[in-house]
């Protein structure tokens, strides 16, 4: 027993040393970014979220925080560059998808899954992007942006709908960060990490509502 308490204690070190490591070396990693994109101004903050849109994940968030807690009369313009440049950096997902990216999808999730997405985009390709593209990580939007290509969605609708979720999620952000300063993204973490599934439902309560909704004004407007 004491051999067994011995080992938990011992991991459990190791484990706090572990994360201790990773979270110097991303603040480190951040703080060199910071550094070299602050001089390029707004157009800083459009390179990392086309960077991260495309394929290499950067910290857009605590990017985008950054600039407004630097600069905050110009918040909404750092929103519109990075919702701006997300947009511009699916470009490349949506390339990979249209011109075959089915089966590097399937890889990636179980038939059921593919399915259910598929079929999601078949009958509301728009909000079936949008509302992802609205969610922070750890939301896999690169996967529904890869099946929207693979689904064929329209490229301007693809565009729209990326810009759009994306110009809700960075407003937010804004403004949570002029109301509650840098330490937003943390709360915003943990919540999302505690809720994830509570926000992916209310997000589907609100498409299926919309539905219900645009179906019973189409029902009205048909004469009789």
């Amino acid at each position: 027993m004491r051999v067994s308490a011995f080992r938990v204690h011992f991991y459990a070190y190791q484990f706090r040393s572990a994360l201790k490591t990773l979270s110097h070396i991303l603040s480190r990693y951040t703080a060199v970014l910071w550094a070299f994109l602050k001089p390029l101004g707004a157009w800083g903050v459009f390179v990392v979220a086309a960077i991260d849109g495309s394929s290499i994940g950067l910290p857009v968030d605590a990017i985008v925080i950054g600039y407004v807690m630097t600069n905050r009369p110009r918040f909404l313009l750092y929103v519109l560059m990075a919702a701006a440049g997300s947009t511009l950096g699916s470009i490349v997902v949506y390339v990979i998808g249209y011109k075959g990216g089915e089966e590097l999808l399937r890889k990636r999730i179980s038939p059921e899954r593919f399915a259910k997405i598929h079929n999601a985009f078949d009958q509301h390709p728009f909000w079936s992007l949008m509302f992802p593209a609205m969610l922070p990580p750890p939301t896999p939007f690169k996967l529904f942006a890869l099946a929207a290509a693979v689904s064929e969605m329209k490229f301007s609708h693809y565009l729209l709908a990326i810009f759009s979720g994306r110009v809700v999620r960075f407003l937010l952000l804004g403004l949570l960060t002029l109301r509650y300063g840098p330490n937003v993204v943390h709360v915003l973490g943990g919540l999302v990490r505690q809720h994830y599934y509570w926000a992916l439902l209310i997000a589907g309560a609100l498409v299926v509502g919309w539905v219900v909704r645009k179906s019973l004004t189409r029902v009205k407007t048909v004469p009789l």
